[in-house]
């Protein structure tokens, strides 16, 4: 045992190291599914070929042994959709930050697609971003969803007629958290005046936290951004994408990142 430590280095320490993290994953996404029987059956394959040599039944070896090459072709076919899930859990990894970068930008993508489908089609919409502030209290107060972000999910919820139509979706990272929330409206009495129940709930909301808020009019079709309070209106879809991806990066007392500005609604 000691002459075995006494030959391992670090690269092999990491090479072990390695390997035993590709298992693991590979371990997580095929436990509980139908997959894990089908490995089963290939762990007790390699037992019998063990056995067969150890007490050499020659013709059992043989068959196994000329069976062996084809395995792997095998293993990529019937294990090809949990191989490309532990792909992608080993992409979502953020590698020196890359993968952070390329989530915020997927996200945004999908959220701008969706307002920009229900904004040809003067659907209105309310979606809020979650920030460093806790949106708990309102996303209690709607449907719980817990699902991931896509651009099919967001404008579904807020078709005409639906039973989340009212009221507003707030995302959490990469999450749509809730849908159908109640928000706080503004109280500025000029603004009751000026704007529709939607915008007045977008910036009640963005009052109340460092929240981000989109609005689709269904009347105009035109999209608007609410942050701390102020709104810009009738902003392309670029400029929307644009303050997501600002928006994202969390604002903390080490990071150096510009905070977005809106143009303020004249009171």
């Amino acid at each position: 045992m000691a002459q075995i430590f006494a030959k391992l280095t670090v690269l092999s320490v990491v090479d072990i190291l390695a390997i035993a993290v590709l298992i693991y994953q590979f371990v997580l996404v095929v436990r509980g599914r139908h997959a894990a029987h089908i490995l089963t059956g290939f762990i007790v394959l390699l037992v019998v070929y063990l056995g067969a040599v150890r007490l050499h039944l020659e013709l059992l070896r043989t068959v196994l042994a000329t069976l062996a090459p084809y395995s792997v072709i095998a293993v990529i076919v019937m294990f090809q959709s949990e191989i490309r899930r532990v792909l992608a859990r080993i992409g979502r990894f953020r590698w020196l930050g890359l993968g952070s970068q390329l989530e915020r930008r997927e996200v945004a993508d999908d959220i701008v697609m969706a307002v920009e489908q229900m904004a040809a089609a003067h659907t209105g919409a309310l979606i809020v971003i979650e920030r460093d502030i806790g949106l708990r209290t309102f996303i209690e107060s709607g449907v719980a969803l817990d699902a991931m972000i896509s651009r099919d999910l967001l404008y579904s919820i807020f078709q005409r007629g639906g039973a989340m139509h009212d009221g507003a979706v707030i995302i959490q990272g990469d999450r749509i958290a809730a849908a159908a929330c109640f928000l706080p409206l503004a109280g500025n009495p000029n603004m009751m005046r000026r704007l529709g129940t939607r915008h007045r709930a977008a910036i009640g909301a963005t009052e109340e936290s460092d929240a981000l808020a989109i609005v689709v009019s269904e009347e105009t079709g035109q999209i608007s951004l609410t942050w701390r309070g102020e709104l810009e209106q009738n902003v392309a879809p670029d400029r929307v994408r644009e303050m997501l991806i600002r928006h994202s990066l969390r604002r903390r007392q080490t990071d150096l990142v510009e905070e977005p500005e809106l143009k303020r609604v004249a009171p």
